[in-house]
């Protein structure tokens, strides 16, 4: 990288652009493939609930597990945008958590419609911090 590239933000490196973009076609095609394999009972959305909350819990873990490890640089920058910019950046995937709260509220299910914003946001929440928790734990019984 020469000294005029590396004086340039991290998003107008093309490189990088495509670590991002690879990523994100590999996690959209991962939430798209769970989504046919989840059953979503009642047309509840289990699949983007569990889809969203596996996704926080990863994004968590990643993001403890490389800031505790160094600076954002070299290879946990690449793994930073990749995974968790990329991969998990479309794995997750809140604006269908909003359109299929949405279509509960439509359908006359606001019960059902609160309960699954309620387990989404406070369930996502959840996840990132044991998330943390994990990337934190795997971190201090690497040492």
């Amino acid at each position: 990288m020469t000294t005029t590239d590396a004086k340039r933000p991290v998003h107008f490196h093309w490189r990088f652009i495509g670590l991002v973009a690879a990523g994100g076609v590999l996690g959209a095609l991962a939430r798209y493939g769970l989504g046919l394999v989840i059953p979503a009972p009642g047309a509840w959305p289990l699949p983007t609930l569990i889809i969203n909350l596996t996704g926080a819990l990863a994004l968590g873990a990643l993001l403890e597990g490389l800031s505790r490890r160094g600076p954002d640089v070299g290879s946990r920058r690449v793994l930073r945008l990749a995974l968790g910019t990329g991969f998990l950046g479309a794995y997750t995937t809140y604006s269908t958590l909003a359109l299929d709260a949405v279509h509960l509220f439509a359908a006359g299910a606001a019960p059902a419609a609160a309960g699954y914003l309620l387990a989404s946001l406070l369930g996502g929440a959840a996840a990132t911090t044991a998330g943390i928790w994990l990337g934190a734990w795997q971190h201090r019984r690497a040492q």
